[in-house]
């Protein structure tokens, strides 16, 4: 054996030894930090990932099966940009003379309190005659699994193939009382009640002694929209069923990293699960979110590990269930697939940005960048961490099933994060 091969040996074993005493050592640290009394009477679950070494940093539980909450988002993101293109679809449309027919793609931004888009409003003012196609959305108007009880919640808009005002109804009672849109002031009713409109009806409810912004969803159906669109095009407006008929043009409206930052950053639901009716409808003029999840798990996400139970857009049902291992396997074809800057922006910040703001925040600069996860009893973070030596690591860390609140559960990952920015 000549002396360079006895010395390149030598090199793999003092490698493969300091690889291994620093893999026990932070198994050892991890491990002691989350089997403590703490976690007990709750399910939890670890994994952290180098996509640079394709090394294992640690893992607990990794396999099993979670409730994600808006963990699922990612997913959602992952979709949206297999699916879809730099700028929105806002909707299709066919001319014919001085009428413009109008089809959903299933975009929230139109007339929506913070991106307000006005694509469609603008196109359709050029036209005497103004048709909105209905009913090409094959979803039911809520999530399989989503809590009834939260009709009025705003977290609960009515998904739909053209959303209006993002389906919800804007009220500001600072100084005089305000609605968006104006049309429905005159559905407002003052009362004290907890709820904040009627099951099924749009008459809704506001506290003046509050004098609070809230936002409360729509009852959304064929009549309803003819109404809002009518108060925008007076005197244009007719409202037909969807019957397969194919549109010619398709036209566009704000940069869809905007939309997935937004959906990101707030964790909003609405946002998410029109997302995903949106990447359907570069499949089919009939809309389906179902079918992008089935074709995303059976195509791009074929490789996963452990497939989820995926049923919505935005983690609002308890019916999903997600393992560790497969965020993270998202996360890293993400990591690998998107330019860093770009991903990172459309992502919250720890200590800085949305719903990580008053957590997470690091010394100097940031260290986590993640989307957060949070539904009765059960927290998730699943993201990127950069360490003091300038790793990036993938991680999921998911909490399930416990009483504490949430806020001990959080400081504890904390800890963990910390620990790892620190010593890998």
């Amino acid at each position: 054996m000549s002396v360079f091969v006895k010395k390149s040996l030598l090199f793999v074993l003092i490698f493969s030894f300091l690889y291994s005493c620093k893999s026990t050592y932070i198994n050892k640290n991890i491990t002691r930090k989350i089997e403590t009394s703490f976690y007990n009477d709750q399910f939890t679950g670890v994994l952290v990932f180098n996509p640079k070494t394709n090394d294992t940093v640690f893992k607990y539980n990794a396999n099993k099966y979670f409730i994600p909450a808006s963990n699922t988002k990612i997913f959602t993101l992952y979709t949206a940009l297999q699916f879809l293109p730099n700028q929105i679809p806002a909707f299709k449309y066919t001319l014919e003379n001085d009428k413009i027919t109008i089809q959903g793609t299933g975009d929230p931004t139109f007339l929506h309190t913070f991106f307000n888009d006005s694509t469609a409003l603008k196109m359709a003012r050029n036209y005497k005659n103004v048709n909105i196609v209905f009913n090409n959305l094959e979803d039911d108007k809520f999530g399989p699994g989503w809590a009834w009880e939260d009709y009025d919640a705003y977290f609960s808009p009515e998904r739909s193939s053209f959303p209006i005002y993002g389906n919800v109804l804007t009220i500001n009672g600072k100084d005089s009382l305000q609605s968006i849109p104006k049309i429905l002031k005159q559905s407002i009713k003052y009362t004290e009640t907890s709820k904040r409109r009627n099951y099924n009806e749009n008459i809704f409810f506001y506290n003046l002694k509050k004098q609070d912004t809230i936002e409360i969803p729509m009852v959304i159906d064929t009549l309803f929209i003819k109404k809002l669109w009518q108060d925008v095009l007076p005197g244009k407006i007719s409202i037909s069923n969807y019957i397969g008929k194919k549109m010619e043009h398709i036209a566009y409206s704000v940069p869809s990293d905007s939309l997935y930052k937004r959906m990101m950053e707030v964790s909003d639901n609405f946002l998410a699960e029109q997302i995903l009716i949106l990447a359907s409808s570069t499949m089919s003029d009939t809309l389906n979110s179902n079918k992008v999840r089935e074709y995303i798990l059976n195509n791009q996400l074929k490789d996963l590990k452990q497939k989820p139970r995926w049923v919505d857009g935005s983690g609002l049902s308890r019916y999903n269930l997600f393992a560790p291992i497969s965020f993270v396997q998202v996360l890293t074809k993400l990591y690998n697939e998107i330019p860093r800057d770009r991903l990172f922006n459309l992502f919250p910040i720890g200590g800085e940005t949305g719903t990580l703001k008053k957590y997470y925040s690091g010394i100097s600069k940031p260290y986590i960048y993640a989307k957060s996860g949070t539904i009765g009893n059960n927290y998730s973070l699943s993201g990127y961490l950069i360490t003091n030596s300038g790793e990036t690591l993938v991680f999921s860390f998911m909490n399930n099933h416990y009483l504490k609140p949430s806020v001990e559960v959080k400081k504890r990952m904390q800890s963990v994060f910390e620990w790892l920015r620190d010593n890998y």
